[in-house]
């Protein structure tokens, strides 16, 4: 069987398209594999940042001005986003479970989590 397959010289690829290529035949010993990262200091070494006003954030400054986009709210009890606010309590809340978790809390609790946002006030 193998004669007659050697026998027809029919020529196969290297490589065959649907294969999955071997990370060492794609990238032999030595060679690049591709992105580079830069360490910090690399970075800070390759720009000029003593030529940049002061007032202007970079790698070096961390005082930036405030953010033009409104902040996140979290759902207090779960820390996912919250679209939903408790009219009650104020607390906020992820979803329809959360928010029948809310409704049966005890005035403590809920200052207790209003407090942890610095929203801490006198329910009713």
């Amino acid at each position: 069987m193998e004669s007659e397959v050697i026998d027809a010289e029919i020529l196969l690829p290297l490589v065959l398209s649907f294969k999955r290529v071997q990370m060492s035949d794609k990238y032999p010993k030595g060679h690049a594999r591709g992105r580079h990262w830069k360490h910090l200091k690399q970075i800070l070494l390759a720009e000029n940042y003593q030529t940049y006003p002061p007032n202007e954030p970079n790698y070096v400054n961390i005082e930036s001005p405030p953010s033009m986009y409104p902040s996140k709210k979290f759902c207090d009890i779960t820390g996912f986003e919250a679209p939903y606010m408790d009219p009650r309590t104020t607390l906020r809340y992820a979803n329809a479970d959360v928010f029948k978790r809310i409704r049966v809390l005890p005035n403590v609790y809920v200052q207790r989590y209003l407090s942890l946002r610095n929203a801490a006030i006198v329910l009713k």
